[in-house]
C-alpha cells in the first residue's frame, strides 16, 4: 500500500509530520503521565515511576486503537543531509528491531521525499527518508517501540530508536488502514490520535477524557458535542 496514495484519499491535505493535531480538526492531543514530572524534586534523577505511567498510557491508547484484525502502515520518517539518501535504508533500524518476522519486513518500501521542516536554515540540503510497511498488530513489538519511542530525549533509558544522522529523531507514526485513524506518540509528554470520520475516536474520547490536553481541552470537548 502507498502511504501517500492514502492519505491523500483518506485525509486529504495532511502531511505526515509532527503537530498533526494542527493539521486536523477531526483529532485529540493526549498528556501522558500528567502532574507528573521526569525527575525527582531536587535532584537530577530520572524518576521512573514518571516514565512507566507514560508506557502505560501510550500502550493502553495503541491497544485502544488498534485490533489484532487491523490492516496497520507503520511509517518511519527519517531526517537526513541528501548525502545520507543511498545509506539510510542500510542503517534503519526501528523495523530490524521492533518488528518479529523477517518476511514481513521483506514488505518494507522507502521513499525520499523533501524534507518536512523546509522553513528552517539550509532545509534544500536535507530530506526525509520516509519507509512504511504494511502488517498487524500482532507483527510488532509494540510495547518496546511504543517504550523507545518514548525514552528518545533520555539517552540513559532503553530501548532506543537508532539516529545515526543527528538531525531530528525520527517520527513513528502507527496507522490503522482499516479504521482511518493515526497514532503519533511524539515523545514522552504526549500524542494525536487523528481520524478521518470524528465519530471512529469517539469512545477513546470518552474513555480517556481525564487524558485530553488541558491547553487544548475546550476546542477538544467543543468537537465532540
Amino acid at each position: 500500500m502507498d502511504v501517500k496514495e492514502y492519505i491523500s484519499t483518506t485525509l486529504p491535505g495532511l502531511v505526515l509530520k509532527p503537530s498533526l493535531y494542527h493539521q486536523w480538526n477531526k483529532s485529540i492531543h493526549f498528556d501522558l503521565a500528567r502532574e507528573m514530572y521526569q525527575l525527582k524534586d531536587e535532584t537530577d534523577e530520572l524518576n521512573l515511576d514518571y516514565f512507566y505511567t507514560v508506557y502505560d498510557q501510550a500502550i493502553s491508547l495503541f491497544n485502544e486503537i488498534f485490533s489484532a484484525e487491523d490492516k496497520i502502515l507503520l511509517v518511519t520518517n527519517i531526517y537526513h543531509n541528501k548525502n545520507y539518501v543511498r545509506r539510510s535504508r542500510r542503517k534503519i533500524k526501528v523495523y530490524r528491531h521492533y518488528i518479529k518476522n523477517k518476511d514481513v519486513r521483506l514488505r518494507l518500501k522507502q521513499e525520499t521525499l523533501p524534507y518536512m521542516f523546509d522553513d528552517e536554515e539550509y532545509a534544500e540540503e536535507k530530506c526525509t527518508s520516509q519507509f512504511s510497511l504494511e502488517c498487524r498488530k500482532q507483527d510488532i513489538r509494540y510495547p518496546l517501540l511504543i517504550k523507545a519511542i518514548c525514552n528518545q530525549d533520555f539517552p540513559s533509558l532503553k530501548p532506543k530508536l537508532h539516529n545515526p544522522y543527528g538531525l531530528y529523531e525520527p517520527d513513528v507514526f502507527f496507522i490503522n488502514v482499516t479504521k482511518n485513524v493515526i497514532f503519533y506518540i511524539y515523545d514522552d509528554r504526549g500524542c494525536e490520535v487523528i481520524s478521518s470520520d470524528i465519530e471512529t475516536i469517539r469512545p477513546i474520547y470518552r474513555q480517556y477524557i481525564d487524558w485530553v490536553d488541558e491547553y487544548y481541552r475546550e476546542e477538544i470537548d467543543q468537537r465532540f458535542k
